[in-house]
């Protein structure tokens, strides 16, 4: 496995990550012993960063994490965790919660839920607009200095708010939604992380789905699958979209790799400082991602891939109406 850094003061980490949320329930019904053998999977294939949330599933996420991993070296793993999505019974998200008393109290029950005596990588979800970041990231630095966490992550803010948040402490990396059909990171804010020296780790690499090669027409998102709501997923949408697949897929055709490990190696291709996290649910979809790091791109390569998927080709923005208004970059 190789390893990238993330950032000048973060971590090394395994170049591929393994992100969590998909294994309680967001796109659909999960099995849980498969979800188990997926993370020891991607354990013994050198995987060593995996991203979750507390609030995935109400903490579910977190439970089934500390079961996968129990027995495991500590060292042997690093743990991303989010914070400050607040929830209500019934899996309803009712807004922010980033004031330093709550960014402890979260931090408190998911180390007791995880099992673990430390957060590798603490981050806001979102920006809270009723605390101001310095006051958060103040916090977070408070529980470093106790050994808590390693280190400071954010996730979904625009470059004025990582500046701010990296005068209070450096910033290890921003996590944030990055594919060949996402890229607003491109105008202000990958630029803003290259100058300050802040690594990126992008979800969405396959648009939950949308350009993995496995979502056909007439598809449609089962019971509690997240996608259903999804722009990009609706029916004035997804037609278009699938297009954009199918020229995809003849370039990976051409290259003998799967259109899922084209994505993402365009994602690992943007730079050094990226690291690409795969929401692999089983060990089949996790296997078929693993060797997208052995893609190598040139520079005609990444062309015919910009020809088959151009920036902002995409239709439907990422997000629900009410959940874009949480970010700090669009589509």
């Amino acid at each position: 496995m190789q390893t990238r850094t993330l950032g000048s003061t973060g971590p090394a980490v395994s170049a591929l990550g393994l992100g969590a949320m998909g294994m309680s329930g967001a796109y659909g019904a999960a099995d849980r012993a498969e979800s188990v053998a997926t993370v020891h999977a991607a354990l013994e294939a050198g995987v060593t960063l995996i991203d979750t949330g507390d609030f995935y599933a109400v903490g579910h996420n977190e439970l089934l994490l500390a079961e996968a991993l129990r027995g495991r070296n500590r060292d042997d793993y690093l743990l991303s965790v989010k914070f400050g999505m607040l929830v209500s019974p019934g899996q309803h998200y009712g807004g922010h919660d980033c004031r330093p008393e709550a960014v402890k109290n979260f931090l408190a029950h998911s180390l007791t839920r995880l099992g673990v005596d430390h957060i590798d990588i603490y981050r806001p979800a979102r920006l809270d607009p009723a605390v101001p970041i310095e006051e958060t990231v103040g916090a977070i630095k408070e529980m470093i200095d106790a050994g808590y966490v390693r280190h400071l992550g954010l996730s979904e803010v625009d470059a004025a708010t990582i500046r701010r948040a990296h005068a209070v402490h450096p910033v290890a990396d921003l996590q944030i939604e990055y594919s060949l059909i996402s890229r607003a990171v491109e105008a202000d804010v990958l630029p803003t992380l290259r100058e300050l020296g802040i690594g990126l780790t992008a979800y969405g690499v396959l648009g939950r789905g949308l350009i993995s090669g496995h979502w056909s027409a007439g598809h449609s998102a089962g019971p509690g699958d997240m996608r259903g709501f999804s722009p990009r997923f609706s029916d004035e949408n997804v037609e278009h979209n699938l297009a954009l697949v199918a020229a995809l897929r003849r370039v990976a055709e051409a290259k003998g790799c799967t259109v899922a490990q084209l994505a993402i190696a365009w994602v690992a291709a943007r730079g050094e400082d990226i690291v690409p996290l795969v929401g692999a649910r089983t060990r089949e979809r996790l296997a078929e991602a693993l060797p997208a790091l052995e893609v190598e791109l040139t520079a005609d390569g990444l062309a015919e891939i910009e020809k088959a998927v151009p920036a902002g080709a995409a239709r439907g923005d990422r997000y629900p109406s009410g959940f874009m208004d949480s970010l700090g970059v669009g589509n």
